[in-house]
C-alpha cells in the first residue's frame, strides 16, 4: 500500500487557504466585538504608586445597536 503525500506546492496551498486575512480578522471582530481589559500598577520599593484600569469594548456600530437593550415604550 502506498502513502499519498502532497507536494510541496499543495502543502503551500492548504496553509495559505487556512490562514486568517488581516481583513477577515477585523470582520469577525467587528461583528462578535471583543472587550480588551488591562491593568498597571507603577510601584517603588514595593509601594503601589499609580494604579491605572483599561476598558475597551471594540464592535461595529450595527453590532452595538443589536446589544442595545430596546428602550422605546412605544
Amino acid at each position: 500500500m502506498t502513502a499519498i503525500v502532497p507536494s510541496a506546492e499543495e502543502q503551500r496551498r492548504r496553509e495559505l487557504a487556512q490562514q486568517v486575512t488581516l481583513v477577515e480578522l477585523l470582520d469577525r471582530i467587528l461583528d462578535k466585538g471583543v472587550v480588551i481589559s488591562g491593568e498597571i500598577t507603577l510601584a517603588v520599593a514595593g509601594i503601589d504608586l499609580v494604579e491605572v484600569g483599561l476598558q475597551a469594548l471594540i464592535a461595529s456600530v450595527d453590532r452595538l445597536e443589536r446589544m442595545r437593550p430596546d428602550t422605546a415604550d412605544g
